[in-house]
């Protein structure tokens, strides 16, 4: 993994012709199982502006501990968990958020339920839609899936759009080359950092990724090298930074 560190990418700023640089964490937090400690302070480290998160907790007192997670990185729950199956956002004051909604997908008899958190949220002059997602093990079913979330990105009236998530797959599988033929793969648009998400301990494969709308400039996107991101979770974060025009 890269030693380069969060903080050598752009911070967030509102640009002098109102387009905002937005920082963006992807993470699987594994339903918050390992160190939470240590997960708060990775998040923390990479300063986002928005979280994307897979696999929050959904079960007893699941908003208590996604709320306590928020706290501990210093941003407020935006939408999802249980309510989403899994997926969940998280976001800095800066944001100013429109609207949220969760999303439940067709359940498959035999495997885990399905969902997106989403949201429509504004920096400034900048709308941006948000969507959290995790794909199925079953790859039928996760091409469905990757089918569903471009057809929710593209339904959600809003120009610009970051979404991302653990799709359970690299980026020579089916549902992964859908996603990156609609959107644009920001890391293969503008790599930084590690490229590896799994396993935390000794990453091999690309199984979370961030995804951008046409007109969102990537600045970098990467696996960050955070102090306890090898103890946080099973999987490691991806963070982009982005520049989204106003209007």
């Amino acid at each position: 993994m890269s030693t380069a560190a969060p903080q050598s990418l752009p911070a967030s700023r509102t640009e002098e012709d109102g387009s905002a640089v937005v920082r963006v964490l992807s993470y699987n937090i594994r339903s918050m199982r390992d160190d939470t400690a240590a997960l708060g302070r990775v998040i923390r480290a990479c300063d986002p502006d928005l979280v994307l998160i897979q696999e929050a907790p959904r079960f007893f007192r699941w908003r208590k501990a996604l709320s306590r997670l928020a706290r501990s990185a210093g941003l407020v729950t935006l939408a999802g968990g249980a309510t989403a199956a899994g997926p969940a956002l998280l976001c800095a004051m800066r944001a100013t958020v429109e609207r949220t909604e969760d999303v439940l997908l067709p359940l498959t008899p035999g495997l885990h339920r399905r969902g997106f958190s989403t949201a429509v949220v504004r920096f400034g002059a900048v709308r941006l839609g948000v969507v959290s997602c995790h794909l199925s093990l079953q790859k039928d079913e996760r091409l469905a899936q990757a089918r569903m979330l471009t057809e929710r990105v593209a339904g959600m009236g809003v120009t610009h759009v970051v979404a991302g998530g653990d799709l359970n797959e690299g980026p020579g599988g089916r549902a992964f080359r859908h996603v990156a033929g609609e959107l644009g793969d920001a890391y293969a648009l503008r790599a930084w950092g590690g490229e590896f998400t799994s396993t935390a301990v000794d990453p091999y494969q690309r199984i979370d990724a961030v995804f951008v709308s046409g007109g969102v400039e990537v600045l970098g996107c990467g696996v960050p090298a955070v102090a306890g991101a090898d103890v946080a979770s099973d999987h490691l974060p991806v963070l982009a930074v982005l520049r989204v025009p106003a209007g």
